[in-house]
């Protein structure tokens, strides 16, 4: 009897951590949106990579708008660059920039720092290291995309393209192909093909076109919020401090692009998308409210080195709250922004297609594919 006994109670057990781990990953199985920007840095590309800056914070924020089953994705973005002779040959001339990160100021950071030089441009090859080397959802209902965007034969190197994107098909990631030039020549070139093969889209680009913006009477009130949302972060951490610098630095490279372009950062800045808790101690206590338990004294700021707990979670609420109504200001401008953009594009009629709406585009096909609402 007390063997029946003993072999009830464990079983009860198990049966309690198996719907507790349960529990568990449902929580850490909340929605990604994945995407790897793979760019052709050779010579003839320095249109490409700066309509690839103009159009960043453009793309955050579509996928921004993106839900799914009522939930807000998580996204992940990745950049590689290939077809640069200052890159390894032992590498293939393949360069994986960043992985798929949250981080979008270091996303931005490193677009700005590309140059380009050269080169063989080998697509299969680069498809192939993004699919096998990053850290891809197992999940099928994430969206996963890669958009690799370039010039010249599509099928150069040792690396068959079919090969490469049927490992990413395998995997559920979706390619897309964008050819930098004229359309039946990207399709003679087997660009097309490439976005056939991976149940993806195929577009073409003038890389040397400058990104056409319409500038709006909503952009100067949006980016002056900025300067009192930037104000909100506190940073903690070895790399706290460097990262809120950045935070500037990437605030001054999206201006140098346009005005425009400078609003579609801080409109990005607003969204849930756009998180920073690994240096910044409002994000972080957002994300853990016992967060601070694991932070060291020495790790924070010298003005709250010296405060209590409480005090600093006080500070923290203040600085959040006031985030929080920030965040809800520029949401409103950017509404009402994006309403006058599209009553202009209307009356303009099709503008010049670019890198940016070449991936809106599509990433808005592939979410109305893959069951994704749009909630702007």
């Amino acid at each position: 009897m007390k063997n029946l006994r003993f072999v009830s109670i464990m079983l009860i057990v198990l049966i309690f951590c198996n719907c507790q781990q349960g529990k568990s990953q449902v929580v850490k199985n909340e929605p990604k949106i994945q995407v790897a920007i793979l760019l052709d840095t050779s010579n003839s590309m320095d249109g490409l990579i700066d309509q690839a800056k103009s159009r960043l914070w453009n793309i955050v924020n579509t996928l921004s708008t993106l839900k799914f089953k009522g939930k807000t994705p998580e996204i992940q973005i990745a950049l590689y660059e290939y077809g640069n002779d200052g890159l390894s040959s032992k590498s293939g001339y393949i360069r994986k920039v960043t992985s798929l990160t949250t981080d979008l100021d270091l996303i931005s950071e490193k677009l700005f720092a590309l140059t380009t030089n050269g080169g063989l441009e080998y697509c299969g090859a680069v498809i192939q290291k993004a699919t096998l080397q990053l850290e891809w959802s197992n999940n099928d209902a994430d969206m996963k995309l890669i958009y690799i965007a370039g010039n010249e034969e599509f099928n150069q190197g040792n690396v068959n393209y079919k090969e490469a994107i049927r490992g990413a098909l395998a995997k559920n990631i979706y390619v897309n192909t964008i050819y930098c030039g004229d359309h039946n020549q990207g399709i003679r070139e087997l660009w097309k093909s490439g976005a056939d093969a991976g149940k993806g889209k195929y577009f073409n680009i003038n890389s040397d076109e400058q990104v056409q913006f319409i500038t709006t009477p909503y952009d100067d009130r949006i980016t002056a919020c900025n300067e009192r949302l930037n104000k909100t972060y506190i940073s903690y951490g070895t790399a706290g401090v460097a990262k809120q610098q950045n935070q500037v630095v990437q605030d001054k490279n999206a201006q140098k692009m346009s005005s425009s372009n400078y609003a579609e950062r801080v409109v990005s800045k607003s969204k849930s998308a756009y998180k920073n808790d690994s240096w910044d101690l409002v994000d972080k206590v957002n994300t853990d409210s016992k967060a601070l338990s694991s932070i060291q004294k020495e790790e924070l700021p010298k003005e709250l080195q010296n405060k209590s707990t409480e005090e600093i979670n006080v500070i923290i609420a203040q600085k959040s709250k006031e985030r929080e109504t920030i965040q809800k200001e520029i949401d409103t401008l950017a509404k009402q922004r994006q309403a006058y953009i599209d009553a202009e594009s209307k009356k303009a009629g099709k503008g010049t297609d670019d890198l940016g709406k070449a991936i809106n585009a599509s990433i808005l096909a592939f979410a109305n594919t893959l069951g994704y609402q749009v909630e702007k």
